[in-house]
């Protein structure tokens, strides 16, 4: 088994916890929204955590001990130094305050070169762009069909069905592309010890999200319209598990699985209110351009770590 470095081990944990209490609760927070009265709150963990760990186990033997499905492809394993940590501390610090960074950005940014950094933005720009148009397009006919400020489905029981299974299917895209930025800090061909012991961190950590109800990153996916409502998660899981499966097909290089997530919600929002009169453009603006103000500031937060670490701390040797 391969040492690693203290702050190696120091790394995977504030990133695991990090990760997972930010980009984990914008992939299964409509589920947690609409299933937390039905169910309690360790039987939603135990289901989670069961396809997490089926995910990572089927990319380790297909990948050779990857679990991150050649998502760091781009990035070649590095001895982890004291600022490769601080990257994810940041982020914890952000998360506890509510704001929807990017965790791709914020913690591979400290290991990515200027030029993989570019790369991950443009694939980001193009994920928000086609999550928003594609939902904006498809919400204007589902407005036609169903009004989703009310929760009344004609077969309750088959949308539930299908949101369980739509939410596993978006947790295995959603692992598949934001395992990168945990497993960042270990080697890239992991032994089995170290594979069970990913599995048990992260699975304490879902019961931990689970127990407080997706935390105050949560309050993003509940100030949206309908997301309470089985059905209107189902759909939106639906979407973006398609948009994230699309990009994960489309080549190796990692993106903000978060910033697919906020322009899913930014058309789908704006649909909404262009179909129903009732529901004020003017109320919409400020919720997307919220959003939108706090996913540059985690970039620009990159872009910082970015500089500091490439042209500051590695040129004076610190």
């Amino acid at each position: 088994m391969e040492l690693i470095s203290f702050y190696s081990i120091v790394g995977f944990i504030l990133a695991s916890y990090s990760v997972m209490s930010n980009d984990s609760v914008q992939t299964l927070g409509t589920f947690i929204a609409s299933n937390s009265l039905k169910f309690k709150w360790y039987t939603l963990a135990s289901c989670v955590s069961i396809v997490l760990c089926l995910t990572l186990g089927y990319g380790w033997i297909i990948n050779g001990g990857d679990i991150t499905f050649g998502r760091l492809n781009a990035i070649p394993f590095q001895e982890v130094q004291w600022y490769h940590a601080m990257a994810p501390a940041i982020l914890l610090l952000l998360t506890r305050i509510g704001i929807p960074v990017s965790t791709t950005f914020l913690v591979l940014s400290a290991f990515a070169s200027t030029f993989v950094l570019e790369k991950m933005l443009v694939k980001s720009i193009i994920g928000y762009g086609m999550a928003a148009v594609l939902a904006y397009a498809l919400w204007i006919v589902i407005s036609k069909c169903i009004n989703e400020k009310f929760d009344h489905p004609t077969h309750p029981k088959s949308w539930r069905i299908a949101q369980w299974l739509t939410t596993g299917f978006l947790w295995y895209t959603w692992v598949s592309h934001d395992m990168a930025n945990i497993a960042v800090f270990l080697p890239r061909e992991l032994p089995i010890e170290m594979l069970i012991g990913v599995m048990a961190v992260c699975t304490i950590l879902l019961f931990y999200i689970f127990y407080h109800k997706g935390g105050r990153i949560q309050k993003i996916v509940l100030s949206k319209t309908g997301t309470r409502y089985v059905r209107s998660a189902t759909i939106i899981d639906f979407i973006y598990a398609f948009v994230l499966l699309y990009f994960k097909q489309y080549n190796d290089i990692p993106m903000s699985t978060t910033w697919v997530f906020v322009g899913l919600l930014c058309g789908r929002e704006l649909a909404i209110a262009t179909m129903n009169k009732e529901y004020k453009l003017g109320y919409v603006f400020p919720i997307i351009g919220k959003d939108f103000l706090k996913m540059i500031a985690g970039l620009l937060v990159s872009v910082a770590i970015v500089i500091t670490i490439h042209y500051i701390l590695i040129p004076n040797g610190l």
